[in-house]
């Protein structure tokens, strides 16, 4: 379907939107038809081949074990010059994945942190400062919040919008367009 450029409507009247609403609930009507058409059929045609995709995924999956179990016993001799096997109908072979850190048995996250910091440089430790912008959003309202903005550094209570202000972050919540046309029971 070709992209078409959207024209500003002006002008419209009381008469013409209900008429346009006429045509857009008639035409979403008939999308909503057609797709649940294309639903049953194509539910049709999952449940004629369901039983032959059961199987051939069943061959499949019994196949790949035979050549995992014969790649993985035979894996000096095969693989130790090259981490792929050509043969007749494919290839197989061994990927490296991409390197990851794991804790040992008997470390946990929290205690390789604790253990990193006292033998790792600072570079190997992240630290992240960041504004709680969930905790800003809840308490966006609020009146009296203290603020250290004076010369000698002593509080004082402003609004947390005005607070927000002063950092130069605002609270905005966008509006959108939506048409939702009154939808009729009809019988399958």
């Amino acid at each position: 379907m070709a992209r078409q450029k959207k024209t500003i409507i002006t002008g419209v009247t009381r008469e013409a939107a209900d008429e346009a609403f006429a045509t857009y609930a008639k035409s979403d009507a008939q999308i909503q038809k057609i797709n649940a058409e294309i639903e049953l059929q194509c539910a049709k045609i999952r449940e004629k081949y369901a039983d032959k995709l059961a199987a051939l995924g069943s061959d499949r999956d019994k196949s790949f074990d035979v050549l995992q179990s014969f790649a993985t016993e035979n894996q000096a001799e095969l693989f130790s010059k090259k981490k792929s096997l050509d043969m007749a109908h494919g290839t197989i072979g061994f990927r490296t994945g991409t390197p990851k850190l794991k804790t040992l048995k008997g470390f946990t996250w929290a205690s390789a942190l604790q253990l990193a910091k006292k033998f790792l440089p600072f570079a190997y430790i992240r630290q992240t400062d960041e504004i709680a912008k969930d905790k800003l959003l809840a308490d966006r309202d609020l009146k009296e919040v203290a603020v250290y903005d004076t010369p000698t550094g002593d509080p004082r209570e402003v609004t947390m919008r005005e607070a927000m202000a002063a950092c130069g972050i605002q609270v905005t919540q966008d509006e959108t367009f939506y048409v939702e046309p009154k939808k009729e029971e009809t019988a399958v």
